[in-house]
């Protein structure tokens, strides 16, 4: 990388001091919950087991164990239980500053619909410090629909269909018309795949309320996870998201073991996408190991939307590497943007733009060299991806 930041000094500039959108992350846990979650989330998607035993063992884990040594100041042979060691006795203020000291991200949109923010995270404003403009929200759309279900179960109204729709296309608007929400966000993928039918029968959506109200009925807990009435919450949330011409984020790819990996494609919403030709579709997470899928759908729709995110840290170097490439091959340069997926730890978002920042100037400035783009096109894609696209879609100021 030195050579090359000789060779081309305006691209590293740009790579290295861009301001950057972050456009999907999550909030920091609170001081006083900063021990409740297994630091090995930080590089992995993987539970119990598999995530605190499995999890260090990855080129992943390695590469992220020597930049945290590098940033913290202590030596680089460190293994990671001691780097654990001592970033659990700094304090918490000071860890939060010194992993956005010079990270350059401009602003933050945060979806604090993640499971465990309302018990353990800080508020999405409390952001606001650590970056340049204020945070803006994602507001994730099956937490708003949950959330009116138990309203409505507690009302004795367990089967009014036509009041749940109603009333989750009316908070939906609300939402959209506030000033500090930027878009929408669905778990889909989560909950029963990404092929969201473009349209679903009444019946078919009572059953799905009478089989959630069941599992309430018995256990006080409510999950939206039957497909009719998650595939209806995905339409609402799209029709309201195309009149405001808000972006719909989705989670793509890459996740923890509740996906279904056969389902994350974001080829399975190709139906939806044409269905909704005036909303934004973002697809979230590079939607690896997709890639190529979500590539081919930016090309081709132009409504759709690719972030390249979450890989950083959890693939390795020549997989971050690879994935940008595998963006640059078919999606247009000013429909690509950066994201953290930062959440709980402050690492998180250190480690996101510091790798981004890495590999794009590695990828761009490999393409340079062999003659395929100019030094100040590759400067152009970095502005676009790590600020101007996000600006222009979400609407910031």
């Amino acid at each position: 990388m030195d050579t090359r930041k000789q060779e081309y000094p305006e691209l590293y500039k740009a790579a290295f001091t861009q301001p950057a959108i972050d456009n999907h992350a999550h909030p920091l846990l609170r001081v006083d919950a900063r021990y409740k979650v297994p630091f090995e989330g930080l590089v992995s998607e993987a539970d119990g087991d598999a995530l605190v035993e499995d999890a260090p063992n990855t080129l992943a884990c390695m590469r992220a164990t020597k930049q945290l040594a590098e940033l913290y100041g202590l030596d680089k042979s460190l293994d990671w239980e001691q780097i654990k060691e001592h970033r659990d006795r700094l304090d918490y203020s000071d860890l939060c500053n010194l992993c956005f000291k010079n990270a350059g991200i401009h602003t933050i949109l945060i979806d604090d619909g993640l499971g465990g923010v309302a018990e353990m995270a800080e508020g999405y404003a409390w952001h606001d410090q650590f970056t340049t403009a204020p945070t803006k929200r994602i507001v994730r759309v099956e937490i708003v629909a949950e959330g009116i279900l138990r309203t409505l179960f507690a009302a004795g109204k367990e089967s009014d269909l036509e009041g749940f729709e109603k009333t989750l296309q009316e908070s939906l608007k609300t939402s959209a018309e506030q000033q500090d929400v930027v878009g929408f966000k669905s778990i889909v993928c989560y909950r029963t795949g990404m092929n969201v039918s473009v349209y679903g029968s009444d019946s078919e959506k009572r059953e799905a309320l009478a089989q959630v109200y069941a599992t309430y009925k018995e256990s006080g807990k409510i999950r939206l996870q039957h497909k009719p009435l998650n595939d209806q919450v995905v339409r609402i949330a799209l029709t309201v998201a195309g009149r405001y011409k808000l972006p719909v984020q989705f989670h793509t790819g890459l996740g923890d073991s509740d996906i279904t990996l056969t389902l994350s494609s974001p080829a399975h919403l190709q139906p939806i996408i044409k269905q909704f030709p005036d909303t934004p579709f973002v697809l979230l997470h590079s939607s690896y190991p997709y890639t190529r899928d979500a590539g081919y759908l930016a090309a081709v729709y132009r409504n759709v939307y690719l972030d390249f995110g979450e890989v950083f840290p959890f693939v390795s170097g020549d997989g971050q590497r690879s994935i940008i490439r595998q963006v640059l091959e078919l999606a247009p340069t000013n429909k690509i943007m950066w994201s953290s997926d930062g959440h709980w730890w402050p690492e998180s978002y250190y480690l996101g733009i510091y790798q981004a920042r890495q590999a794009i100037f590695e990828v761009l400035s490999d393409l340079v060299e062999r003659g395929e783009i100019t030094e100040a096109q590759g400067v152009q894609i970095i502005e676009m991806s790590l600020f101007k696209n996000a600006k222009q879609l979400y609407q910031l100021a």
